[in-house]
């Protein structure tokens, strides 16, 4: 099981490599969009548990 995991972290950092190297512009606006989703989901987490204590 670990050396199945060791594969495929690498063919992921691989591919993560290519994709960097094949169009920067694309990897960067993926990783902008993917960092927008994690921020507007830690602010949906915060708006919930506010509103639960009725702040």
């Amino acid at each position: 099981m670990a050396k199945a995991r060791k594969v495929i972290l690498i063919i992921v950092l691989v591919f993560f490599v290519y994709a960097v190297f094949q169009s920067p512009t694309k990897a960067a606006d993926i990783v902008m969009n993917i960092w927008g989703v994690i921020v507007d989901g830690f602010d949906a987490i915060i708006v919930f548990f506010n509103s639960l204590l009725n702040r």
